[in-house]
Order: structure tokens, then sequence, then C-alpha cells
């Protein structure tokens, strides 16, 4: 998974434009480092020029970021409950479990080979297994309760890592606003966004507890 990873990677960024801009990189790097101090270094983060409010995380220590985020997650504690979510997805081992569910019904794919060719249909269908699905054109979501499951355990660590759990919230309404009208959950793999909220405001006392010890530690991040 982490060579699938690392491939799929190197084609976004031999195929995306990438952001070179020194302030946002310094955003996006702070807030990253921030999170994945908690989990272990080694994690290679990119900002893509791309519009869609979008960010992933792949198993082999990969972050993507893309530009149209930042125009929805406002400050530095939106972008952290993002990523923490990507990043959980990723610890979860989500995307394995997906791969392994499709290699078992299509008898004889080579993961490594299809996601090293993303233009193909079975390169396409890979690279969605691995969350970066919409930038191909088939967008595979993670299902309802891999992203509960990546909500909770994201807020965690973006809480462990001193950010405020509380603007999980409003990121979420953000992300509400810029998608517009949803569909009824049970046509979706998504949670419903009251559903996730809902959740999250469930689990904010722990979350906050969790700040609270970080702060506590001088885990203040203050990235801009």
């Amino acid at each position: 998974m982490d060579k699938m990873g690392v491939q799929a990677f190197s084609n976004l960024k031999r195929e995306t434009p990438v952001d070179h801009t020194a302030q946002t990189n310094k955003f996006v790097q702070c807030v990253a480092q921030a999170i994945t101090r908690e989990v272990g270094r080694g994690w290679e983060v990119v900002v893509f020029q791309d519009d869609s409010a979008n960010a992933f995380a792949l198993p082999g220590k990969k972050i993507g970021v893309n530009t149209g985020l930042l125009e929805v997650a406002e400050n530095q504690d939106q972008l952290a409950t993002v990523i923490g979510h990507e990043i959980a997805h990723v610890l979860s081992h989500h995307a394995n479990e997906r791969v392994s569910q499709q290699m078992a019904v299509e008898a004889g794919l080579n993961a490594l080979s299809a996601v090293a060719d993303p233009q193909s249909v079975a390169g396409q269908q890979m690279m969605g297994l691995l969350g970066v699905g919409t930038k191909y054109g088939i967008l595979m979501p993670y299902n309802r309760a891999q992203e509960s499951e990546a909500d909770i355990l994201g807020l965690d660590l973006m809480a462990k890592a001193g950010f405020n759990p509380l603007e999980s919230i409003q990121l979420w309404k953000n992300m509400k606003a810029a998608g517009g009208a949803e569909s009824p959950e049970f046509l979706s793999t998504h949670p419903s966004h009251k559903t996730r909220t809902d959740d999250l405001i469930g689990h904010m006392s722990i979350a906050l507890a969790l700040r609270n010890k970080a702060h506590q530690r001088g885990k203040r991040p203050a990235c801009r």
C-alpha cells in the first residue's frame, strides 16, 4: 500500500500543477506538521493548484492539499480539521480495506501496475480506491462508517496538536455552503452534514479536553 501511495502521489505531482507560493506553503506546512508530529514525522506535504475544496492523505506518508480548500477552510483550525480527517483515513487503513475488497472481486488485478497508469480504466478505479478519485473523474468515496470514524479520530488528532476542535463545526458548515444541495444520506456514501456535525458535537467534550492538555504541554499552533 505504501508503494501504491507513493506512486499515486508521484503521478499527481507530474500531472497537476503544484503551487509554490511561499506564504501558502508556509501556512499549509505549519498546520500539517503540527498534526503529523502526533503520528510520526516524515510526511510529504504538497499544495496543488486545483480549485476543488479537497485534500487527501495516502499510504506512504503523503498529503495533498488543493488551493481551493483554502477558500473554504478559513483558518488554521479548520484546515487542521480536514488534514486530521484525511490522515485518520490512512491510520485506520481505510484505503487498504477498499483495495482488498476490490481485489477480492476482480481476480488478477495488478494494483501497482494499475495505479502506475492512472489514465487507464483500472488506474482510475485504483486512484479512486486510494481516495483521490475526484482527480480522475471516478469518485469512489469512503463509506459512511469510514467517514464517521475518520471524523472522530481526525478531531482527536487536531486537538492533540493544540488546534481548536470547535472550529470543525464551522468547517463543515462552510463545506455544505460551498457544495450546495446535498443528496439524502441514504443515497450517499458520506454522512449528511447534520449527522456529521451532530457526531462531532457529541464528541466535543473529549476533544476539548485533549486540546487543553496539549496547551498545558505548550502545543499552541500559530499558523497564518
